[in-house]
């Protein structure tokens, strides 16, 4: 084989190598910077794309992916002069691919840089409660001055978190005792509040339970005292029927006499300290043992004669019982006089009675 055409395979291969070499494909969410003698010349986007030889240049390859970047802890220190370390974690999303190549030299250091000096700025402006309680309000304004600042590097930040806030050990120590007095605070304010509620609702038992018992004896007197009035009007409705019953049978003065003996029989029971005993029941006495000795004797005359007494009636003296309970001797009263013949007396009397009841013809 002549020399001529080995030399002509030899540049035809490196011609098709330089090719094949100068033919990209750009994966997704990337980009390449073209650089064309040494000058900005275009960006290539996602898919396959052709450099000229010897001419132009890949500056930068450039990903288009959210990025997350963990910066070391910082030492700030609060306005009430507490100084403690905290570090931050930044989101963020490279939207121009010249401006991120052409903007800053170093773009993650000038965002950390950047982070720092804006966290110290924020957090010399608070105090260390605030701080650990506003950690929200920190990362939106860290995020805020971020992204404002990073525009003209082609970096959108989407969020800054703080990972952690560490202050130094005396102060967690003392943040310790805070929160421990704290809870005890707490749970004595609740126990009292606990011992409160508890008198209270024993307080309104008691007064509940007190206007139910009061309720209830009202209740009771007011039935007892209804029972006992219709009690009383049934006994009294009772005794007007038994008159009226009285009234209608047409009592003699025989039944009248032996109720009236009845009566007295338990009035004299024994239980009475004093005993009034009225005028006819002496009368009564008699005409009954009158009645009795006549009947057994079979003396009884139609027809008597009333006898006449020439002499006067001779009344003897009982012993009377006074108002105080003591026997005097003074003279009975009118009620309680009677003939000293007794017997003829009462004779005389059953005759006349029995007179009255005799048909007459």
């Amino acid at each position: 084989m002549p020399g001529w055409l080995i030399g002509f395979i030899i540049v035809f291969a490196i011609i098709i190598a330089i090719i094949i070499g100068n033919i990209k494909v750009v994966p997704q969410a990337n980009a390449y910077v073209i650089e064309r003698f040494g000058v900005y010349y275009r960006t290539w986007n996602t898919g396959l794309h052709v450099k000229v030889p010897f001419v132009d240049r890949i500056a930068r390859k450039v990903s288009l992916k959210e990025q997350v970047v963990d910066f070391e802890p910082q030492s700030v220190i609060t306005r009430d002069n507490v100084s403690m370390q905290i570090d931050t974690v930044v989101y963020f999303q490279i939207t121009d691919s010249k401006l991120y190549t052409y903007g800053v030299e170093r773009p993650i250091m000038a965002i950390e840089t950047l982070c720092a000096t804006t966290l110290r700025n924020i957090i010399g402006e608070l105090e260390l409660d605030n701080t650990l309680t506003s950690r929200d309000k920190i990362n939106d304004r860290i995020r805020e001055i971020l992204d404002e600042a990073t525009d003209a590097w082609g970096i959108k930040v989407k969020r800054v978190e703080l990972k952690n806030i560490l202050p130094p050990r005396e102060i967690q120590v003392a943040m310790e005792k805070q929160m421990k007095a704290e809870r005890e605070r707490r749970a004595k304010i609740l126990d009292a509040e606990g011992a409160k509620t508890s008198q209270i609702l024993v307080a309104e038992g008691e007064k509940e339970a007190a206007i139910l018992r009061a309720e209830a004896i009202k209740e009771t007197k007011i039935r007892e005292a209804q029972g006992e009035a219709e009690a009383i009007f049934v006994v009294q409705q009772a005794y007007a029927d038994s008159l009226k019953m009285l009234n209608a049978a047409a009592p003699t003065d025989r039944v009248i006499a032996l109720k009236s003996l009845e009566a007295f029989q338990k009035v004299a029971d024994g239980r009475a300290t004093k005993i009034i005993i009225p005028s006819d029941i002496q009368n009564m006495a008699g005409l009954a043992t009158t009645l009795k000795e006549m009947v057994t004797d079979g003396n009884i005359d139609k027809n008597p004669k009333q006898p006449v007494n020439t002499q006067p009636v001779q009344t003897a003296r009982r012993p009377h019982i006074d108002n105080t309970g003591s026997i005097g001797t003074q003279t009975p009263p009118p009620s309680v006089t009677r003939p000293v013949d007794a017997q003829n007396d009462l004779r005389y009397r059953a005759q006349q009675m029995l007179n009255q009841n005799a048909p007459r013809n």
